[in-house]
């Protein structure tokens, strides 16, 4: 559906996002995976944000699924799965000791954009994962074609123009957040050919507490 969201997800282990715990999430179809409650806004917005909380948005836009593309998600505790994400982690922030016990994936599958009249489709996709203790946020992006829906001032044929998506994250009360340098800027469109880590198309954050790679965190405090 347009603007939707998936039923709360229980998820077999807790997860701790911005020194915050939770058991649940949901897989917004606007390009965005939220904790405490199911988001619908398509209109991205910088972070920090007060209203849309906390929020991981790996391609916040106008998402309509209903002209063509498919949302999946799944929690696993598959071995040989983790392992991979395990290598992904540790490649990322050698300096931690990390074990993957679980993981989170939400796929948005050749998905086109609000008031399309073209076959442009985004593909990416989110993985949250964690050791019971550190949690870490993997951004892999497969193909991106288009920028902003017609909603936000984007054109109908091209899905450039207009205010273009926004990723990253951003935490709740006593705030941390991090935006993608390209976030809302037309550059957004080549995301998939930047990384944090070196590796095209991917990008890692630890966010049990906001960290980069590169030793980094990013904080700003707000009223809650």
């Amino acid at each position: 559906m347009d603007d939707g969201s998936s039923p709360e997800i229980i998820t077999t282990v807790n997860i701790t996002f911005m020194n915050h715990t939770h058991g649940s999430v949901y897989v917004n179809n606007n390009g965005h995976i939220s904790f405490k409650e199911p988001v619908s806004s398509y209109r991205p917005t910088l972070f920090p944000l007060k209203e849309v909380c906390p929020l991981i948005a790996i391609f916040w836009a106008d998402i309509n699924n209903v002209i063509q593309g498919n949302i999946f998600y799944r929690q696993t505790q598959d071995p040989e799965l983790l392992q991979n994400v395990t290598y992904c982690i540790q490649r990322s922030y050698p300096r931690l000791a990390f074990n993957a016990r679980w993981a989170f994936i939400a796929t948005w599958d050749h998905v086109g954009y609000y008031g399309s009249n073209s076959s442009k489709v985004n593909t990416f996709q989110v993985v949250l994962t964690t050791d019971g203790n550190l949690t870490f946020t993997i951004f892999n992006y497969y193909h991106i074609q288009w920028t902003s829906g017609r909603s936000t001032g984007g054109d109908r044929n091209t899905g450039l123009g207009g205010t273009p998506a926004q990723a990253g994250m951003c935490g709740s009360g006593r705030m941390q957040y991090y935006n993608i340098p390209v976030s809302m800027t037309p550059d957004i469109l080549h995301i998939g050919s930047a990384s944090n880590i070196n590796m095209t198309g991917r990008w890692v954050f630890r966010v049990d507490q906001l960290s980069l790679p590169n030793g980094c965190i990013f904080k700003s405090i707000m009223d809650s």
